[in-house]
């Protein structure tokens, strides 16, 4: 089915579209796994916005903190490196059939990174072993893995430490385990996710990922699903043509976007968002040009590789947001890229109002004088 929608009409069907099959404006979930699972996996470099990436998308009596860090210390839901050899959050029923599809392309892209760090075969063959047989005895922190590989004869000397461990989580042998206090912990990645049946063949992992990806964060291109992929263009062309059947195609300025059709999905704009940063509302797209003007662009990505927090109204990026926290409150202070309406205004407080009740603290605004 096919649709033509004209550029630069007022209704913005990207965003209504996105907003609601990313179960931001809409919740059809009610635990952490299942919110994980639909979306197939959540960039995690930062473990707090991580947290929040999920609790926006549960309904709010049942979104905490708390009970995201719960999961993720009891194992439903799992943080390790997988797509774009990033931290993601993933399911452990989903973590062996997404490393398996997408592993092969990001080791062999560092292996020019592998040469300038003396990282041979042979060395992270015997990094691994290490690896595994130390954390037989329990979950290690960094400093304990490091210590380990240092008895093991190998060297985690500047970057080393971490391609290694990322080597070894891409390898399927290690993932994060539950923190100790506020410090990360590794795991075997057999006892957070033990296999179970016959390996996932790589045609149906294929098509399952692009089935997750396009359900959950159509409309979206080809090219937005080779970049949230990590796969190769041809391969990811081959993923959408295995599942096309099931999607509904809509053309939008010239291109060609996918999406679920499930119309019940559908879903206003109006309400206001406080996303944290590198968000897969944004992250999940080669371009942000649909929900973020490009004049505004470095407000919200100022370079070295950070995304800031943002405030989304009307489907659209309209400032960035930051947070202070004392032991009893959040102190949250809004920069609007244009001064808001009343009623945004008013949908930023109720929005931020929410994020104080997710951590468990009273929110405190700034920045939001007319």
């Amino acid at each position: 089915m096919k649709r033509t929608v004209r550029a630069g009409a007022k209704k913005n069907p990207l965003a209504d579209g996105r907003l609601a099959s990313q179960q931001i404006a809409c919740h059809e979930f009610e635990t952490p796994s299942e919110v994980v699972g639909w979306l197939g996996a959540v960039q995690a470099q930062d473990y707090g916005a991580a947290k929040w990436a999920v609790g926006l998308r549960l309904p709010a009596d049942g979104a905490t903190d708390t009970a995201i860090e719960r999961a993720l210390a009891e194992g439903t839901v799992l943080r390790t490196h997988a797509l774009r050899g990033t931290w993601q959050l993933v399911a452990p029923a989903d973590v062996r059939w997404i490393l398996a599809l997408v592993a092969p392309r990001l080791i062999a892209r560092n292996a020019t990174r592998y040469r300038e760090l003396a990282l041979d075969e042979a060395t992270i063959r015997r990094s691994n072993d290490a690896l595994v047989k130390a954390l037989g005895a329990g979950d290690l922190t960094r400093a304990e893995v490091a210590s380990a590989l240092f008895t093991a004869g190998v060297s985690t000397a500047g970057l080393r430490f971490a391609y290694l461990l990322q080597r070894a989580e891409l390898d399927a042998l290690v993932c994060n385990g539950a923190r100790r206090g506020k410090q990360p912990t590794y795991a075997l990645l057999d006892r957070r996710a033990p296999k179970t049946g016959a390996p996932v063949e790589r045609d149906e992992a294929l098509a399952e990922l692009a089935q997750r990806y396009f359900r959950s964060r159509g409309p979206a291109t080809v090219d937005d699903f080779v970049w949230w992929s990590s796969l190769s263009p041809s391969v990811a062309r081959a993923g959408l043509e295995l599942v096309k059947s099931t999607l509904v195609s809509e053309v939008i300025g010239g291109k060609t976007f996918w999406r679920d059709d499930v119309p019940s999905r559908r879903a206003g704009l109006e309400m206001a968002y406080l996303l944290p940063p590198f968000d897969e509302y944004l992250v999940a797209y080669r371009s942000r040009d649909a929900v973020l003007d490009p004049k505004h662009a470095k407000r919200h990505n100022a370079g070295g590789g950070m995304l800031h927090p943002c405030i989304v109204v009307d489907g659209r990026v309209i400032g960035t947001w930051r947070r202070v926290l004392t032991r009893t409150t959040v102190a949250i202070e809004i920069d609007p890229f244009e001064a808001p309406s009343r009623r945004e205004r008013r949908n930023i407080a109720h929005a931020a109002s929410r994020y104080g009740a997710f951590l468990g603290l009273q929110a405190k605004i700034t920045g939001l004088s007319p």
